[in-house]
């Protein structure tokens, strides 16, 4: 008998503390932990109302740690993340090269729900607001093979970045990029009528809102960027991580074995659009922009003699100058291009940038000519060949020199501030004291609530002579939106030459969708639903 007089005393607390008004009591609960605010829900009707409206709205939360315990580091960024209201769709991990792998997954795994995916891989550094401050900084790893110690890097490679996010109106699936027994052929075909069978379940179109892609360093992701640039509608936007070290866990979708000759070669977090979302949800929107660091240099070539050698992943090729019918030899080329630069001495990273025409087609279908420019590392040249990094190169393949710039990047970062300014100016973007946690405008009808940044592991400061360049583009522009990003070797961005500067109606149809000495912007915003009448 006595649970009922207390009962009744706890509906009349929440009650007087409802008379304090629904705008104050939303910014109240708005502040709580999500656990405790899981909690609170369950007061009264009005409270669950209000926390079920703030568990709708966009949410993107991230926090950093240089904690040199990875449980220490662990517990502090799932404490920052969680400390305001969120329901989280997906987890995304970065750690330091000197944690353990399977047990960073672990530990974050079991701070999240069993359905809910997550993926934590080891990156080239990290870039993030702390979590015991209110600062971003910008790590990056020294993980030079030279003797060469790297001042500006620092010695320590620890760290935690972590990515917690909830978005409207779409849903969230895993899906992994199979190998077949030995690890010799990519289930591509596979991968691609997945993402369209669980796209087509959820929101009627094959084509997916977005992928986000995570490669193992020992894939060549070049071919399936291939097709899934192929498979899907240009709306659908393709970002990620080309080379790193990953664990996954997903609903359907676990990786069960810690064998290597068992692991997927590439992991997709997918994002299809909920046609069976509630009323009064709105729109999640992806924006996508890219910062080059890379410009041609000397004349235009054409593989002449192709050996590759899969063993070392390279190529060595003989070439000659378009138009001229002399085959030349990797020193001779080489010899060119450093003219260019005006001595070998002066060299930056060097690349040659080769455009592939090549047929594809997914499964049964009938295949269509395609067009891409794909990059490889120069390694060497001597009287015989070339030597570039990877393979896929074929004779008759056209190429052109490429050379790494701090001030073409430099360039490149202001027309990304100049473009995210416009995109600010379109969302009616405005930042004002009427916003959440993310820096979300609840007064406007489209605003920008969170962004995620896949930088080259060769940029950074070592590159630019100071630090912060590669985040300031979106920094100055969202200032208290949520913002944070990975260092990679190899960044996933679908796009084409437009992106180089070789704008002719001719490049336009040339795809380019791994890119190098480049960052990859990826911006979301929301558009809320009508109100209803």
């Amino acid at each position: 008998m006595a649970a009922k007089p207390r009962q009744k005393q706890a509906e009349m607390a929440a009650a007087t503390i409802d008379m304090i008004g629904e705008d104050l009591l939303h910014n109240i609960l708005s502040k709580l932990p999500a656990v405790e605010c899981a909690a609170a829900a369950c007061v009264s009707r009005s409270w669950n109302l209000i926390i079920t409206r703030l568990l709708s709205l966009p949410n993107l939360s991230s926090s950093l740690s240089r904690n040199h315990n990875l449980q220490g580091a662990v517990n502090e960024v799932v404490e920052k993340v969680l400390a305001r209201p969120i329901r989280p769709q997906f987890v995304i991990a970065s750690i330091g090269p000197s944690f353990d792998l399977q047990e960073a997954h672990r530990l974050i795994t079991c701070r999240f729900g069993s359905r809910i995916p997550v993926i934590t891989s080891i990156s080239q550094g990290i870039f993030g607001k702390y979590a015991n401050i209110n600062e971003f900084e910008e790590v990056q790893w020294d993980t030079f093979e030279d003797d060469e110690a790297h001042e500006d890097l620092g010695i320590e490679n620890q760290g935690v970045l972590l990515t917690v996010g909830f978005l409207p109106g779409l849903t969230v699936d895993l899906i992994p990029l199979s190998k077949t027994q030995g690890n010799q052929v990519l289930m591509i075909d596979d991968l691609v009528l997945s993402i369209r069978e669980h796209s087509s379940s959820h929101s009627g179109s094959a084509s997916p809102m977005g992928i986000l892609l995570f490669s193992d360093e020992d894939t060549d992701i070049k071919p399936v960027l291939e097709k899934l640039d192929y498979a899907f509608s240009t709306e659908t936007v393709i970002v990620g991580d080309g080379g790193s070290q990953f664990l996954y866990r997903g609903d359907t979708a676990i990786n069960r074995s810690n064998n290597k000759a068992s692991s997927s070669a590439a992991v997709a977090l997918l994002f299809s659009m909920d046609r069976g979302k509630p009323p009064g949800v709105g729109e999640t929107q992806f924006h996508v922009m890219l910062s080059t660091g890379i410009s041609p240099i000397g004349p235009a070539y054409k593989a002449v003699s192709v050996r590759e050698r899969p063993k070392d992943y390279s190529t060595w090729l003989t070439a000659k100058r378009e138009a001229v019918r002399e085959s030349l030899d990797g020193q001779t080329i080489l010899d060119q291009i450093y003219d260019e630069l005006g001595g070998h001495i002066n060299c930056p990273a060097l690349y040659v940038g080769v455009t592939k025409r090549r047929k594809c087609s997914i499964g049964q279908e009938k295949p269509s000519w395609i067009n891409m420019h794909e990059f490889h590392e120069v390694l060497r040249g001597d009287e015989e060949y070339l030597y570039v990094h990877g393979v896929g190169i074929r004779s008759g393949d056209s190429f052109q020199f490429y050379q790494a710039k701090s001030d073409l990047a430099r360039v490149s970062c202001n027309y990304v501030s100049n473009s995210f300014r416009h995109l600010k100016q379109d969302l009616n973007y405005q930042s004002d004291d009427h916003t959440n946690g993310n820096g979300l405008d609840m007064h406007n009808k489209k605003s920008v609530f969170g962004g995620i940044m896949f930088a080259c592991c060769g940029r950074g400061k070592l590159f630019f002579g100071e630090a912060n360049v590669d985040g300031s583009p979106f920094l100055e522009n969202f200032p208290g939106v949520t913002f944070s990003g990975t260092y990679c070797a190899g960044e996933i961005a679908r796009g084409d030459l437009n992106s180089y500067g070789q704008g002719s109606q001719e490049q336009n149809s040339v795809r380019c969708c791994l890119h190098v000495f480049s960052t990859v912007y990826l911006v979301m915003s929301y558009t809320p639903a009508l109100p209803q009448h």
